[in-house]
């Protein structure tokens, strides 16, 4: 990349400015994470009843009570902290990933580094699409313009370059156009951000549909075991007359009601779902896209470096004159070696766009003498109009000047003079051109001698010099990522400012579903809604395509009720990106700008690792789902064992006290949090549509699974109950049969509930280590609490005779096993 002369710092400057200055990031004072989650805990509905059953056991006398509630008050706060930190580091990695990056010339050569080390001196590269890094003043520029809306609220994107008034540029503000060099003058808490202590760390994401559905649910439990708390406490404290018992009766089953786990399993998977694709290459920024995911319907993919490998090289040159294209390898005429050096001059100096890195390396290959340095640009016109085109004016210390343009064909042919018949002639070359794939690229250039340039390009008198046609090869893998898509019920859409038949040309060689059906930007703008959401149905292909037509297909797509996952890269596709419920920016040649407006970056550039992430986001979704179930079905007969026989007037009205329900609290909580987030994704889940993008979290059909599980369940600890009862078996006896009937369902529902569909022999071989774990430390904590006497006393259980273990085992069990039969009848529907 030619640097106009700009050395930049030396590697000793560099060192001697860091230590003077610092490095470039902000400080701003933040909350101790551990203390945060610790505030976090003591607010807890579920560590509020532990503290204050555990301060009537100390004040009731029972010291061994108190004591094992206030083991459960640290149990349960390490497991939750836990999590809470594995949340946290998975999101502070996502965070560091999501940090832009920066270029700087160093010793004459540019150099990619990360934001921190840009130190005051350096010469930053400020390009189309990034964030500026660092304050500082332009020293050289390129039809440059910044969007400082972040510090002046002004949308409007302003112009400057080196002879500006105004030649400062802003950390935190983003290019909307060209390039620029900048002179580093302040960095980190030293620049106008900083000073302001704007940072986006103070901004907080709002709660997702699901996060609210969750709460709201978890909240009416909490009201729910309100009531039932003042009832319990009511009837006790009737038969009673003790305040003190009566409460801690009525605190049983308040425990009994309230899903904490739920919180912690829904922020645990988020959170670690989050960390999984960052480690596959695709980083999320927003929780709630992880929600999205395993909903899109449709996918709207842009064509160059998504589709294709974005390696643009010359594949021919077109003239007029000679009506046939010549390779890049073959002799060139001078009218072709002319059209291949205006197409470079049409270009910016310091390209970073692919196709005019190509255009400035076959320049260097045709002339033998490098004119670049001689000349300067003294005036330019950015890309614009509909097709687009751009034109730059250099000259040289003579006075000779250049004026030149380049774009889609159609916009220079019209500015060029052509005749109907010169017009005919080269259409039907671009037709045979992008026929075969190739991107085309018409070029002209003009004479102007005065200073007084037209306002528009357009108005230029151009010499229309001909075609350049350029390959971008299609991906290897891309055809079978697109089956992958059409297999999960996923619709693709092409949406690109290439034209029609080039775009249909690389998506018949890829293999991609309606690649005849296509329209282009102009035409789509023209349609009303009704008539345009129809359309962006039908269609495949969207061709010629600018941002206002692409944020129209966006909002008309969702219109339709689609869940739409875009990819961009450009400046331009912000509007877009942000529009979309998945925004995904590419990590490689992807703008700043695309990646902030985007909620997902793949870091790769590979649409492949999108098929993936759904993937994920599907299993995710199911897992969390699962858990939740399991969290329903197991709280119903806890509630029910605890509320019944007090309710009923049974003989034990009060079978478990809080030691009993925060024991099962402890083997429900990893349950559902790292066995189910730990469970593969199941063999047919991408073989099945998208799941509709609805705002419950259950179906009805689903509720009522996880509501008969339970129920069932409950029956089978009551029956228990009342067999222990007709046999006049004491307390003791009656309480440890019940529990064993609740700890071998609990396990078996565990192993029942990893499948609502595949059978419990096929989802035994499923890879996940931590279910015999979870379940081998349940059950031998259960054994030592029924066979060590000092826990055996402490908890008032009894050493059960072997048919007192069978016939717990056994309904429990039976309690759970019966919805096997559910599962085999809808397999064989």
């Amino acid at each position: 990349m030619e640097m106009h002369g700009i050395k930049g710092l030396s590697a000793p400057e560099v060192v001697k400015s860091r230590t003077k200055y610092g490095s470039n990031s902000l400080n701003h004072k933040k909350e101790n994470a551990l203390w945060h989650a610790l505030k976090s805990l003591a607010k807890e509905p579920m560590v509020i009843l532990l503290f204050v059953a555990s301060a009537i056991y100390f004040i009731n006398g029972k010291i061994g009570d108190g004591l094992f509630l206030a083991t459960a008050i640290v149990l349960v706060s390490v497991i939750s902290l836990y999590q809470d930190s594995r949340s946290r580091n998975a999101l502070a990695q996502l965070k560091e990933l999501t940090s832009p990056d920066g270029k700087v010339i160093r010793d004459g050569k540019v150099q990619p580094l990360k934001t921190e080390e840009i130190v005051v001196g350096d010469c930053l590269i400020a390009e189309e699409g990034t964030v500026v890094l660092a304050d500082g003043i332009i020293i050289h520029a390129n039809d440059f313009s910044v969007n400082e809306s972040i510090l002046t609220g002004e949308s409007m994107s302003v112009h400057k370059d080196h002879n500006s008034e105004d030649r400062e540029v802003y950390s935190g503000t983003t290019v909307a156009s060209g390039l620029a060099i900048v002179r580093v003058s302040a960095i980190g808490e030293g620049t106008k951000l900083g000073r302001i202590g704007k940072s986006l760390e103070n901004i907080k994401e709002e709660p997702t549909p699901l996060e609210l559905q969750i709460g709201n649910f978890v909240k009416k439990m909490v009201m729910a075991g309100a009531i039932v708390f003042i009832i319990v406490w009511a009837i006790n404290f009737y038969h009673s007359g003790s305040v003190i018992d009566s409460l801690m009766k009525a605190l049983t089953i308040a425990m009994s009601i309230l899903p904490e786990e739920i919180p912690v399993a829904f922020s645990t998977f988020m959170a670690l779902g989050a960390w999984r694709l960052m480690k596959m290459g695709v980083v999320v920024k927003q929780m709630k896209t992880v929600e999205a995911l395993g909903s899109a319907t449709v996918i709207c993919t842009d064509k160059t470096g998504t589709i294709t490998e974005n390696k643009m090289s010359l594949a021919g040159v077109y003239v007029p004159l000679f009506q046939k294209m010549t390779g890049p390898n073959e002799m060139l005429h001078a009218e072709e070696q002319v059209l291949v050096r205006t197409a470079m001059w049409a270009s910016e100096p310091i390209p970073f766009d692919p196709m005019e890195i190509a255009l400035h390396q076959a320049y260097a290959k045709i002339n033998g003498i490098d004119e670049r340095l001689n000349y300067k640009m003294i005036h330019e016109y950015p890309l614009g109009g509909k097709p687009p085109m751009m034109t730059h004016v250099f000259q040289d210390s003579l006075g000779n000047r250049i004026v030149a343009a380049k774009g889609a064909p159609e916009a220079l042919m019209e500015v060029s003079g052509l005749t109907a018949e010169e017009k005919s002639k080269i259409g039907t070359a671009v037709k045979e051109l992008a026929g075969q794939g190739y991107r085309i690229l018409g070029v002209a250039d003009a004479v102007f001698p005065g200073s007084d340039f037209p306002a528009a390009q357009q108005d230029f008198k151009f010499l229309f010099r001909g075609l350049l046609a350029f390959y971008d090869p299609p991906k290897k893998n891309i055809q079978s990522v697109f089956e992958r898509f059409y297999e999960a019920g996923i619709s693709v859409k092409i949406i690109t400012g290439d034209n029609a038949l080039t775009t249909a040309a690389i998506a018949r060689q890829v293999g991609f579903r309606g690649f005849d059906k296509s329209i282009s930007g102009e035409d789509l703008m023209k349609l009303e809604n009704v008539e345009l959401q129809k359309t962006v149905n039908d269609h495949f292909v969207f061709t010629r395509m600018f941002p206002e037509a692409k944020l129209k297909i966006i909002n008309a797509l969702k219109a339709n009720n689609e869940v739409v996952a875009m990819t961009g890269d450009g400046v331009n596709d912000g509007p877009a990106l942000k529009a979309a419920h998945i925004g995904i920016a590419m990590g490689k040649k992807g703008t700043e700008i695309a990646k902030q407006a985007a909620s997902l970056i793949l870091v790769d550039d590979d649409l492949e690792k999108m098929v993936l992430a759904i993937a994920m986001g599907r299993r995710i979704y199911t897992n969390l789902k699962k858990a939740i179930q399991y969290i329903i079905s197991i709280h119903i007969p806890i509630i029910l064992t605890v509320f019944i026989p007090l309710a009923l007037g049974w003989i034990y009205p009060n079978i478990f006290s809080p030691v009993h329900i925060i024991f099962l609290e402890l083997i429900m909580g990893p349950t559902c949090s790292i066995i189910y987030e730990n469970e593969p994704m199941e063999k047919n889940t991408m073989l099945q549509q998208p799941r509709p993008f609805v705002s419950t979290f259950f179906n009805s059909k689903e509720l009522f699974t996880s509501v008969a599980q339970g129920v069932v369940i409950a029956a089978g600890s009551l029956f228990v109950y009342k067999y222990a009862t007709h046999f006049n078996w004491n307390e003791q006896i009656t309480r440890t049969m019940v529990f064993t009937v609740l700890i071998t369902a609990n396990v078996f529902l565990t192993l029942i509930n990893r499948s609502f569909y595949y059978s419990i022999f096929t989802t035994i071989k499923y890879k996940n280590n931590l279910v015999f774990l979870v379940i081998g430390i349940t059950v031998i904590s259960y054994g030592l609490l029924l066979y060590i006497g000092p826990l055996r006393r402490f908890f008032e259980f009894e050493s059960l005779t072997a048919g007192q273990l069978t016939i717990s085992v056994m309904v429990g069990f039976v309690s759970v096993i019966w919805y096997e039969l559910l599962k085999w009848r809808k397999r064989t529907e």
